[in-house]
């Protein structure tokens, strides 16, 4: 059976109703993840919950051990991931509390070149043009508007460094690049899990109009006038969540699960048996298929 991966942004950090509770500790080649798993039942299914910032929110984005989150994902089969995502909103129509499903990226971090699980003397390349799995990101359109949430059933997540929020030249210049809303976290996910080949999703919750909106003031951007509408995106949140699980696959029928079959590089010949066994819960399939590396 297969698992569905949970990760809490800001404000999201635990899951009522789960049953049968288990708190994981996983190590990883890439380090610590972020906090302990905790694996249970909820809605009839297998879920595994991650806070990304940690309890307490204890980790800046920029600090957030995005390739030990994922890949204990892997380990502990996780076939898919919905992520929460506090952002702000780039446009007057995309309004506080409302909910983004995402479907495509802006990357503007400079950690990128670490957000990969290869190298060490194995090369892939995975496709990033449609970077979140679009049956996955259909089912929390639906669940959405079945949960009452004022959903909006696309847009681009602009990915800043951070921690500080953006000024307000930078504000206006993302408006003028068409992008629709502004967070810190979800491009480096969104890889991670395309080449660990989990289907993944980003459930975007705004909670401000990042800096540009006339009508906004100093206290409504601030991280105190953010954690006010937090608090209601994360009840939301729960909601759709819910109304989803029951209709995630349990059998993968999307392209995720095959992302690496065409993003090797290197020759297999040259694999060093290091990396390989570091590699192995995500390159395990294709030691096993050799032609179809």
């Amino acid at each position: 059976m297969s698992r569905i991966g949970i990760i809490g942004g800001s404000g999201l950090y635990q899951i009522e109703g789960l049953t049968n509770i288990k708190t994981i500790h996983v190590t990883t080649p890439f380090g610590d993840p972020s906090d302990a798993y905790i694996i249970g039942k909820l809605e009839g299914r297998e879920v595994v919950f991650l806070p990304r910032h940690a309890r307490g929110h204890r980790l800046l984005p920029s600090e957030i051990p995005y390739r030990a989150n994922i890949f204990g994902m892997k380990k502990l089969g996780v076939t898919h991931i919905i992520s929460v995502s506090a952002v702000g909103s780039l446009r007057e129509d995309y309004k506080p509390t409302d909910v983004v499903l995402i479907d495509n990226f802006f990357d503007r971090t400079n950690q990128s070149r670490s957000h990969s699980f290869f190298g060490d003397g194995i090369v892939a390349h995975v496709q990033m043009a449609h970077p979140v799995c679009e049956p996955l990101r259909h089912i929390l359109i639906d669940a959405g508007k079945k949960s009452g949430a004022n959903i909006k059933e696309s847009g681009i997540y602009l990915n800043i460094e951070g921690p500080q929020f953006s000024t307000l030249a930078e504000s206006y210049t993302y408006r003028k690049w068409g992008l629709d809303v502004i967070g810190m976290t979800q491009m480096s996910e969104a890889r991670l899990a395309r080449e660990a080949e989990i289907c993944y999703v980003t459930m975007a919750m705004v909670t401000d109009y990042d800096c540009w909106h006339e009508a906004e003031t100093v206290e409504t951007v601030s991280a105190n006038g953010i954690l006010k509408v937090m608090q209601k995106n994360t009840e939301t949140a729960k909601e759709i969540i819910k109304q989803a699980l029951p209709q995630v696959p349990e059998e993968d029928t999307c392209d995720c699960k095959n992302a690496l079959a065409v993003s090797f590089v290197t020759d297999k010949s040259l694999w060093p048996a290091e990396t390989i066994e570091k590699l192995k819960p995500i390159i395990e399939k294709y030691l096993e298929h050799n032609d179809e590396i």
